[in-house]
């Protein structure tokens, strides 16, 4: 139960001891020591013992006993178990058990044995025996890997086993009533068992059982064969299977064999699931041009902003020194279904230098590297990387089709693109969610007449820069609605502060300046103007469209011309517009006027009418408590659940990475409330909403469109308080889709 501290726990010094004594006999393995040899190790382990735990190793049976009993125990609270719970999600305070039980030996001869077997294999999922075992030897032999162990049968060997026996060959008879067995067990249990067993003298002994781990893609093949074999139903199939394992089929992913024998370099947030490896690079512009030239690469930055987004789309990845798991570079990774790495704290980026400075190493530009979003973990180097194909996998195309036939809630996707609106039609998405049009004002081609409206000082001027951006703002919505032709499309208008999208360094207001002819003072006074103390609670949202309306009026515009353009092409387009941070009915009120007025304007104009909703995001404490009067003005709401968990917190997701996971790993918070929902918080402001909304409106369509869209946890309470759909990015669609199913089947259970 005492683990290995850098070379100096005691494990380490028995087994150094053990070398020794191997090396200087000659010895490959520990089952060529001979009586005498062990006789002398015991001496030697016992003063070992002595010096490092400063206590006689006791002679007493029921002393050593006791001394293993307390060991387990013991070892609950060991890194790696301790690390291993955070894994799985496992409660700390849940503790082990311990089984005493007799022994049987299987090293007691050539005709005595031990090995590890599964009823199915674990990597693939193909129905079939599948195990090691070792002669002469005890089953720490074969977990341990201390000995290479040999294929349980003929159909287990490959190239590098082909010459080894099978214990189908070496004991046939032995074999036939284990094979026997492992059938027996898997009937009975209904699942893939993970059996443990010794041949002690010809004997065969089952030493224990258990349901066995599986990858992803194992997984799924065996719930699928198991519930068309009829074992066991298909809800109960779909259960088998854990949301964050139909993740793994949507990404390359590192190959573990290699990843075994990789440096590893450093360890972060897992932000974007998945494998990548690529050169380093440290700016968006550096990002995209060697990417055009053909290279892989890497982005790393301290911290990503909507400025980067061109060198974060060209980069095969993403990593951060800082940020959480909803920042920036998170959600837009996620969205892109790219792997990306955050808050990888021992990164030191000397960005004059261009170079990387983790762990007393350095990492300069143009170097390879090899990313493990899955787990957070950085490698130097080029690693194998696993291809991704879901959709070639007859497995999971069924598994899917039993997912949707068993879900009531719908999965829509957050798209900016028509290419994101694609790529999650592809993956089942039944609409949009949330469309975000400030993305769209960061094209090289469009964002000097956002610059030009927000430094003009008249309602004319500002108009007139915005007729600029209309054709462009018209465009990218044909695209979209074409994309999800039938299905709803939800828009969300301008959002973010308008600071953000101008420069911010004198050098960048200097190039400005030059470019549109305004005086570089005036440019700094403006700059200096729209400066918040704290943007994410100041002139953003809803508030922008109150105190100017030409831009939502625009964005209106741009939104209904194209629908009315699509729908006489004969595409069905069903628009839904959204309202940002609403926190007063009366802000709503304004805001649906504009949008009526500007609607109904178009619709005159093309002659053709095309069906709208306006709704808004409840994403503010007060907009959930006052729910009912907002519902009058609402034909939809959606819970912007990540503004909502920072209001009802009072703390900025970007910031609160620094402290956060301190708060979950000393036990404050059972986890981040930004990855999973907080139904005791946050989760009973949206009861209050959903609850007095429909009051009001019996029939209030309700979603949500928060990150939190794509978390399961978080997906089974949006089911549990009765929404409508959730919508997530586009790679996380599948795992929504399946965590609704997984949502509805336990309701069912629980009913």
């Amino acid at each position: 139960g005492i683990e290995p501290e850098n070379g100096e726990g005691i494990r380490q010094k028995l087994e150094h001891a053990m070398e020794r004594v191997k090396r200087a006999k000659g010895y490959k393995n520990d089952t060529d020591l001979t009586p005498d040899d062990l006789k002398k190790l015991s001496d030697e382990f016992k003063v070992i013992i002595k010096n490092t735990l400063r206590k006689d190793f006791p002679d007493d049976p029921q002393e050593q006993l006791w001394g293993g009993i307390g060991a387990v125990f013991q070892s609950w609270m060991g890194k790696r178990a301790v690390s291993y719970r955070k894994i799985e999600k496992i409660p700390q305070d849940w503790g082990t058990a311990v089984n005493v039980q007799a022994m049987v030996f299987g090293n007691t001869g050539n005709n005595s044995a031990t090995g590890v077997a599964f009823t199915r294999n674990p990597a693939t999922g193909e129905d079939m025996f599948f195990g090691e075992w070792l002669p002469n030897a005890q089953g720490e032999d074969v977990v341990a890997g201390i000995r290479t162990p040999n294929p349980v049968n003929k159909a287990g060997k490959t190239d590098d086993t082909r010459h080894l026996p099978s214990l189908e060959e070496a004991m046939n008879p032995v074999y036939k009533q284990l094979f026997a067995i492992e059938k027996k067990l898997e009937k009975h249990y209904k699942d893939m068992q993970d059996i443990e067993f010794t041949i002690e003298d010809g004997r065969l002994w089952m030493l224990q059982t258990r349901v066995g781990k599986r990858n992803g893609q194992a997984a799924i093949r065996m719930a699928v064969e198991m519930g068309k074999s009829k074992l066991i139903t298909k809800e109960m199939a779909l259960l088998r299977v854990k949301p964050e394992q139909i993740d793994e089929l949507l990404h390359p992913s590192v190959d573990p064999i290699a990843e075994k024998n990789a440096l590893e370099l450093a360890k972060g947030l897992p932000a974007g699931p998945g494998g990548a490896i690529g050169k380093v690079v440290f700016t968006a512009d550096e990002a995209q041009a060697w990417a055009e030239k053909g290279e892989k690469v890497i982005l790393v930055r301290n911290e990503t902003s909507p400025e980067d987004v061109h060198g974060m789309h060209a980069a095969q990845a993403i990593l951060t020194s800082k940020g959480g798991m909803t920042s920036h570079a998170a959600l837009v990774a996620r969205g892109w279904g790219k792997c990306c790495i955050v808050g990888c704290s021992a990164l030191h980026i000397e960005l004059p230098k261009k170079e990387i400075h983790v762990n007393g190493r350095i990492v300069r530009e143009g170097d390879w590297i090899t990313l493990n979003g899955t787990k957070g973990r950085v490698y130097e180097g080029k690693l194998n990387l696993l291809p991704a194909s879901p959709e070639d996998n007859p497995w999971y195309k069924e598994l899917m089709k039993w997912a949707d036939r068993s879900r009531t809630l719908k999965v829509r996707t957050n798209a900016d693109t028509p290419n994101d609106a694609t790529v999650a039609r592809n993956f089942g998405a039944q609409g949009i969610g949330l469309c975000r049009t400030e993305h769209m004002f960061f094209g090289p081609d469009r964002i000097k007449a956002v610059r030009e409206m927000i430094l003009s000082e008249t309602v004319d001027g500002r108009e007139k820069a915005l007729a600029k951006l209309l054709p462009f703002q018209k465009n990218d919505f044909l695209g979209i609605f074409k994309a999800m032709d039938g299905l709803p499309v939800t828009v969300r208008l301008l959002d973010p502060p308008l600071h953000e999208f101008l420069p911010h360094t004198d050098q960048e207001l200097t190039e400005l300046s030059s470019e549109m002819g305004v005086p570089f003072e005036q440019l700094k006074a403006k700059n200096g103007s729209l400066h918040e103390f704290n943007p994410m609670l100041g002139h953003r949202g809803c508030r922008l469209g109150v105190t100017f309306p030409e831009i939502y009026a625009m964005q209106v515009q741009a939104i209904m011309e194209a629908a009315c353009e699509l729908s006489k092409l004969k595409v069905k387009v069903v628009p839904e517009i959204m309202i940002p941070l609403v926190g007063h009915v009366n802000e709503l009120v304004r805001m649906r006027n504009i949008v009526v007025s500007v609607a109904e304007e178009v619709q005159k104009k093309y002659g053709k009418k095309v069906p709208y909703t306006v709704g808004t995001m409840i994403e503010l404490p007060r907009a959930c408590v006052t729910s009912d009067e907002i519902a009058t003005q609402a034909d939809f709401y959606s819970f912007g659940t990540n503004d909502l968990t920072q209001t009802v917190y009072g703390l900025s997701r970007d910031d609160a990475g620094r402290f956060l996971p301190f708060y979950v790993e000393s036990g404050i918070l059972k986890e981040d409330p930004f990855i999973s929902i907080d139904t005791d918080g946050v989760g009973v402001f949206m009861r209050i909403a959903v609850e007095k909304g429909r009051k009001v409106k019996k029939d209030l369509k309700m979603g949500i469109c928060g990150e939190h869209g794509g978390d399961p946890k978080s997906i089974e309470f949006c089911h549990e308080i009765g929404l409508d759909y959730v919508s997530c990015s586009p790679f996380r669609v599948p795992i929504a889709r399946f965590a609704a199913a997984h949502a509805a089947i336990r309701e069912k259970k629980k009913k």
